[in-house]
């Protein structure tokens, strides 16, 4: 089996086999002239070929979650699917190690190079499975900067397998097929702002550009997606953060949000679950609480919508004494948050002093 389109077909039918809605190749030829972050000798000196893949997250538990019913169903569907990526593109790999062809299971998240300015904390990561996966075919970039793929929308978890073997590469999908018709649902979902709605960026893989909304700093998701806050500016909805801090709108003021973020947070009690981020100090436990650009984004624009209205409807959380996230009322918020001491507040929201 060396022939490299042989190669490259069993492999995709290896990973649809195991639960993949959607798997391509791309080589270093088709990835060249990419970001940094599409060098596959990176994470595997003499690599040729790196077999992309993505798959599904749980649709039901994604509106239980976004409709404030589930926190929990979503986030453990969520982290174990991560964690069966990064298996499953162990096994890819292992096996065609043992056919001759040194592979590489890349993980699917949460690990990041070291040798940048900043280390591991400028969150860089060893490969970036989106660039690698518009490239193969797995997918196309939505407005958002996430993959969105034929069936699931962008709702599936990537992951990669970088081997020395010489495999034939994929098509990306074509672009006059890609469903995102720029509605904007994903910005609207995001209280941080990370998406720039006037600048693109465009990327440039093998001589084909592939592009998506700008991104802006990226301590927007770490104060929002890492729960530290999440109330909209209307005060009607939130993420299932029950944290309420100012959002700034400068990219220049949300170091120093965040700081004060995770410094005010941290006496809250602890939510049930979760798990480890080697970015949170003394092996702290983090907890899912957004998503949401991602988590509304469907094939079908009804459905889109009807998503958006689950989020936006479904009013904004507290946390109970015992660590339990709830959703409730806007103004029964108001009432639990001035009930407390000056303290208590305080790890929810700016206190007056």
């Amino acid at each position: 089996m060396d022939d490299g389109k042989e190669l490259a077909q069993f492999a995709i039918d290896y990973l649809m086999l195991e639960g993949a809605c959607a798997a391509g190749v791309a080589t270093t030829q088709t990835l060249a002239g990419g970001p940094p972050s599409t060098d596959l000798e990176y994470v595997l000196p003499g690599a040729k070929s790196v077999v992309s893949f993505a798959v599904p997250l749980d649709p039901v538990k994604i509106e239980r979650y976004l409709s404030k019913q589930d926190q929990a169903g979503h986030q453990q569907d969520n982290i174990h699917t991560n964690f069966f990526v990064s298996g499953l593109a162990m096994g890819l790999a292992s096996y065609l190690d043992q056919k001759g062809h040194t592979s590489y299971g890349v993980a699917a998240n949460a690990v990041y190079r070291k040798d940048t300015p900043r280390g591991m904390m400028d969150f860089v990561p060893d490969l970036s499975h989106r660039y690698l996966a518009v490239r193969s075919g797995v997918g196309w970039f939505g407005l958002s900067g996430n993959v969105i793929t034929k069936t699931h929308g962008a709702c599936v978890i990537l992951g990669a397998v970088v081997t020395t073997a010489e495999l034939a590469p994929s098509d990306p999908l074509p672009p006059q097929e890609k469903y995102c018709d720029e509605c904007q649902l994903c910005m609207a979902s995001c209280l941080s702002g990370l998406m720039d709605k006037k600048e693109v960026t465009t990327v440039t893989m093998g001589g084909m550009d592939f592009s998506y909304s700008k991104r802006l700093s990226y301590h927007r998701c770490d104060l929002v997606c890492g729960g530290f806050t999440g109330l909209a500016q209307n005060g009607k909805w939130s993420t299932w953060s029950p944290g309420r801090y100012a959002i700034p709108e400068k990219d220049s003021e949300f170091k120093a949000a965040l700081f004060k973020g995770v410094m005010d947070s941290w006496p809250r009690p602890e939510i049930e679950g979760g798990f480890y981020h080697p970015a949170m100090p003394a092996q702290r436990k983090i907890n899912f609480t957004c998503g949401n650009c991602q988590l509304l984004c469907h094939p079908d624009r009804a459905e889109r919508k009807r998503r958006y209205k689950l989020l936006t409807k479904s009013g904004v959380v507290v946390q109970n004494a015992d660590g339990s996230l709830e959703a409730v009322q806007p103004s029964a918020a108001k009432r639990r948050l001035a009930a407390m001491s000056p303290e208590q507040r305080a790890c929810y929201e700016d206190v007056p002093k």
